[in-house]
């Protein structure tokens, strides 16, 4: 997902970070350990001289913090991310912050399918049997559900994923359609598909439950009730559960009826 630049100008990491952004940046390098990045950009074939400017492990945290900073620019995130590392000593303190246009062409060196093996190697269960609100007796908790995301107003981004609209006008930003399968107990997504805006929630939700365990119970609204979304799951019945009971019999679906909300 392509991202507008900012005005190019390269300059001292330290400007304008913020204490939380740091914190932020510490925790994601606590949870993405270098050794895993590392092992991936290895697979990928994706390791480079560490003599680069912007090597490839620094564009994939540099990605991350994309997703923590949206807001910001390109230069900013690079500061913010540069500074968090210069702040835990692990930075060289004569780096400044390259151009727009040079972190651009890292990030097209480095490309997509790092990022995605990294997701896949990162992307499990995280609850223990203490946790709150993970499990039913010996069945982790699992959610599948729909929910989009605003992505920056680049024409790029406008032909793949499309608008929204009504009647009137359109939305001021390209959005994408993800559905995800996510850890109840810990909100861990487990596994994830992105579409365009008009992209259909149940084929995505196909996709993603070929990730169920054998231990998990997956509830979902009424929405995501077919039987091809209960069929394509292998484990013991009943793997999945929601808000009413099918019209049609298939042993991975069960109703589980629930109080009703402000938009039933």
């Amino acid at each position: 997902m392509t991202r507008a630049g900012g005005d190019g100008v390269s300059g001292n990491v330290d400007r304008g970070v913020r204490l939380v952004d740091r914190i932020s940046l510490g925790v994601l390098a606590d949870v993405v350990l270098c050794d895993v990045v590392e092992d991936v950009l290895a697979e990928m074939g994706k390791r480079e001289q560490r003599t680069r400017l912007l090597p490839a492990h620094v564009m994939v945290r540099f990605c991350q913090a994309m997703c923590l900073f949206p807001d910001d620019d390109y230069e900013k995130v690079m500061r913010k991310l540069v500074g968090s590392l210069r702040m835990m000593g692990s930075w060289r303190s004569e780096w400044r912050v390259p151009t727009t246009s040079a972190i651009t062409q890292a990030r097209q060196r480095l490309g997509s399918e790092p990022l995605r093996l990294l997701f896949e190697r990162l992307a499990v269960p995280v609850a223990e049997s203490g946790t709150r609100g993970a499990w039913l007796g010996t069945r982790r908790i699992m959610a599948v559900d729909g929910f989009t995301l605003d992505l920056p107003d680049t024409p790029d981004n406008v032909s793949e994923f499309g608008k929204s609209n009504n009647e009137r006008k359109a939305s001021g930003f390209p959005q994408a359609l993800v559905v995800a399968l996510a850890e109840c107990g810990s909100h861990a997504i487990v596994d994830a598909t992105p579409s365009g805006y008009r992209g259909d929630e149940k084929a995505l939700a196909r996709l993603v439950l070929g990730s169920v365990e054998p231990d998990m119970l997956i509830t979902a609204d009424r929405n995501f009730y077919s039987y091809d979304c209960g069929a394509n799951s292998s484990t013991p019945a009943p793997t999945c559960c929601g808000g009413s009971a099918p019209k049609w019999s298939c042993r991975c679906w069960t109703g589980c009826p629930t109080a009703p909300t402000p938009r039933s």
